[in-house]
Formats: structure tokens, C-alpha cells, sequence
């Protein structure tokens, strides 16, 4: 402190002034926050996880850790008047809050974008230094709230881990029909996708001068003999109506992200029609497994993203209504409590155990993360689902569960399991219950009969 408070007078000491106001209620990184949201991708990935970072931060600093360490601020006589804030602290001095914010901010930012994290690191340390040269905090204040903050920083990886919204891996990739200015491409365009209802057929004739542009109903009834790929244009629901006449005529699959959501899309690694036009004109392509659901011995239908019973399709509908003003961790918290609430149990037997379960998650392939909200997927070729259910039969079941998801610790809880399988089947005892599959509410049923088909649909990407 005192060899801070020995530099002579400079333009540094207003500086410091506005940098450590401007970081007063985390104003400042809520700002970056706002900017990093304007680049879709990585830089909004940053922003999400650098709030909830600096919201873990600054509740850990401000509401726990300054109430169990008392301290002292340094005395205002060991700096300039020159260099003093107009309202000093008189909270805690112990830890900096400001400097585990912008630790916190800083370190999230790092874990999605290093690019923005050059930009963003050094004003986060000139904040944390800022604290000391204005005499409100001692070093040792900033260096335990920065440790405080990159901690937290590192652990939004257990709730949100890496990769959430890249493309998944596959093993190889494929060769498929070049289609020149969509020639031989039939192509499902759903007006009534998207958050504006906004009809693609324009922009897809634009891309695709030479494909033909039916409607969702016209595909049942389609001649595809002389027809060298399927596309679909619209949200998961539609994308997956023709993914499975796509595989049952052994037809490539173009997708055009024109939904509200578009998950599919995004694990595949679509993000524009540009990407799949440029796709159709090189003829690359992806092996992609598919799952399937039997209900009471019916034909099989397919499914590209999940399958779920009880209150998990409630659950899914809640958390996306919210996910684009919340991000999609709050959102999903909300939505699991509200639904759990309301929910009632199902006595079902799963694989050949008996279990009574509030709701059944089916993923194709395994999801990440492995809690509650699973959000993306390393590979979309494992031959795997992603099984997972929440146990009714324990006291305090749901409460159990919220709380270990809330700590990130839903691996050791009793209430929560999830596994990994090529097939499995689910019976019901007692009235017949419906089935989602992607979005979809499907047929009511007791029997279950799930399997994964692996390599069952080529993707162009």
C-alpha cells in the first residue's frame, strides 16, 4: 500500500477512479457482456458464461465471504486525495468483490473465447489493481478475491462444460451426390418454422434454382425415384419428419436451419443455407446414427434428437420459452422446478428393473452436460442413447434432486441416473402415457422399445 501510494501524481490516478467506479455492481462486465453478445458463436458463448460467472462471484465475495472475514479497509490518509473515491466501502474489506468479478468475468470469457479474453484480461487486472491504488482495498484483498473469481470461473465447466454449441465430431466423413444449383434436390420447406413464420421457399429457389419446393404435406405422397437427396427446411420437427423418409429411401439429408431453435442443425453444424448449399455443390457429407422408438410393437419411428416420457416434455417447452432472455442454464432450472412441482410419478419398468420415475430422457447419442439440461453432443455416430430418469421412490425425491443439481453433484445423487445404451425398453403399469420425440408429442402407449441406429443417414455438411 505504501509503495502504491508513493507514485507520484499522473493522469493514472483519474483513470483508476473511473475504471473502479465503472466496475461498481458489475456494470462494466455486464457492458462487455452486451458487446460479446452481438458475435454469435463463441462471443455470445462468452457473454452467457462470463455473467453467470460474475453472478457466482459476487454472491460468493459480497454475501458469504465478506460476513465469515471481517477486515478492515486500509485508513483513506495512506493515499493522495487525489486518488480517493467520492463514497468509499464500508463493507468488508475481505475479499475484493470488484477483483473476484473481474477474475470471474475475465477467466469465463477465456474458456470460450481466448480472442476476446486478449482484449478482456487486461481491464480486469487494471480493476482488480485500481481497488489498491485507490486505498479501499490492502493487495492482499484483490489477490484472495481474483483466486476466489477464477475459481468460480473454472467452475461453470461442471453446470455448462466446454463445446456446448460446436459442431459434433464424427469418425469419417462421406462422399455424396453433388448437386449443381440443387439439381435432383427435393426440398420440405415449413412456413409455419422459425420465430417469424417467415416461408424459406424464396430464399431456397434463390440457392437451389433447379430443386423442387414442396410442402410438409406433400411429402408423404412424393415420388422419389428419380430424386438424388431429401432437404428439409424448418425446426427440429419438420427436419426430423424428413430425416426419416430420407433413411427409409437411403436418400443424403441437406438441412436448412429455418426454425426457432434449430438443434439438429447446430450439432451437425449447419448455421446457414449458405453452408449447406456450399455442402450440396462439394457433395461432403457425415455418417449420423438415428434413434428409434417402437410404441406397444407399432413400426418404429425415428427420432434425431431426444424421446421423453413423464414431465420432461413440459420441461423442454418451459426452458426454451425462456432460454433466449434467461440462457439456457437459468431457464432450465426454472423450468425443472415449476415441472417437478406439477409432476406426477410413473411406475414403469425400465430394462427389467421396476422403478417409479418422474420423467425419462432419451437422447440420440450422449449428451452433454450429464445433468439435467443436456445441451449438446461430442458425436452424432456413437450407436449409443442417452438415457437418463429421475427416481420417485426416495423421500424428498425432488427436492433431493434440485439441490444436487444445483451443486453440480447430480453423479452421486440416489435420485438421479443416467446411462448409456444401444437399446433398452420401457413398460408402464397403469394408463397408457404419451411419448415426445423431438418436440413432438407421439402416440400414448405402455410398451417402449428404443434402439439406436447407428450410421443410419448421411448429412450434408
Amino acid at each position: 500500500m505504501r509503495r502504491s501510494a508513493a507514485l507520484r501524481p499522473s493522469r493514472l490516478d483519474v483513470f483508476a477512479k473511473k475504471l473502479s467506479t465503472s466496475a461498481n455492481h458489475s456494470l462494466l462486465w455486464f457492458g462487455a457482456a452486451a458487446v460479446l453478445a452481438t458475435i454469435r458463436g463463441r462471443g455470445r458463448r462468452a457473454a452467457l458464461r462470463g455473467v453467470v460467472a460474475v453472478a457466482g462471484a459476487s454472491f460468493t465475495a459480497n454475501a458469504l465471504a465478506k460476513q465469515v472475514f471481517p477486515r478492515r479497509r486500509p485508513a483513506a490518509d495512506l493515499v493522495p486525495v487525489a486518488r480517493r473515491l467520492s463514497r468509499r466501502p464500508t463493507s468488508s474489506s475481505f475479499p475484493s468483490g470488484h477483483s473476484a468479478s473481474a477474475a470471474a468475468f475475465a477467466t469465463a470469457v477465456a474458456l470460450e473465447s481466448p480472442t476476446a479474453a486478449a482484449i478482456v484480461a487486461p481491464v480486469a487486472a487494471a480493476v482488480a489493481y485500481s481497488r489498491v491504488h485507490t486505498g479501499v482495498h490492502w493487495p492482499s484483498d484483490v489477490a484472495c478475491g481474483a483466486a476466489l473469481g477464477i475459481g468460480v470461473g473454472l467452475l461453470t465447466q461442471r453446470w455448462w462444460p466446454l463445446g456446448v454449441g460446436e459442431p459434433a465430431e464424427v469418425a469419417v466423413q462421406v462422399r455424396t451426390p453433388v448437386l449443381q444449383d440443387g439439381e435432383g434436390l427435393t426440398i420440405v420447406a415449413n412456413p409455419n418454422s422459425g420465430p417469424d413464420d417467415t416461408d424459406p421457399a424464396v430464399e431456397i429457389k434463390a440457392a437451389w434454382p433447379r430443386a423442387t419446393v414442396i410442402r410438409i404435406d406433400d411429402l408423404a405422397g412424393q415420388d422419389l425415384t428419380n430424386v438424388r437427396a431429401l432437404g428439409a427446411a424448418g425446426g427440429d420437427g419438420t427436419v426430423a419428419a424428413v430425416a426419416a423418409h430420407a433413411s427409409a429411401a437411403d436418400l443424403p439429408l441437406a438441412v436448412v436451419p429455418a426454425g426457432t431453435l434449430n438443434h439438429f442443425a447446430r450439432d451437425v453444424g449447419v448455421a446457414s443455407l449458405e453452408h449447406t448449399r456450399t455442402a450440396t455443390e462439394s457433395g461432403d457429407g457425415i455418417p449420423i446414427g438415428l434413434g428409434s422408438v417402437s410404441v406397444d410393437g407399432a413400426e418404429p419411428s425415428i427420432f434425431l434428437n431426444t424421446a421423453s416420457l413423464g414431465g420432461y416434455p413440459d420441461l423442454v417447452r418451459l426452458r426454451d420459452k425462456h432460454a433466449r432472455r434467461w440462457g439456457k442454464w437459468p431457464a432450465g432450472a426454472y423450468a425443472l422446478v415449476r415441472v417437478l412441482h406439477s409432476a406426477e410419478p410413473l411406475a414403469v419398468t425400465l430394462d427389467g428393473r421396476r422403478r417409479t420415475v418422474w420423467m425419462i430422457f432419451v437422447g440420440n447419442n450422449p449428451y452433454l452436460p450429464k445433468g439435467f439440461a443436456p445441451a449438446t453432443r461430442q458425436r452424432l455416430d456413437s450407436g449409443l442413447l442417452d438415457v437418463r430418469y429421475i427416481r420417485a421412490d426416495l423421500p424428498f425425491s425432488r427436492t433431493r434432486f434440485v439441490i444436487a443439481a444445483v451443486a453440480g453433484a447430480l453423479h452421486r445423487s440416489r435420485t438421479y441416473h443416467q446411462l448409456d445404451l444401444p437399446a433398452f425398453t420401457v413398460r408402464v403399469h397403469g394408463r397408457p402415457v404419451a411419448i415426445a420425440t423431438d418436440g413432438e408429442v407421439g402416440p400414448d402407449g405402455t410398451t417402449f422399445a428404443f434402439k439406436a441406429r447407428r450410421a443410419a443417414l448421411t448429412v450434408y455438411r
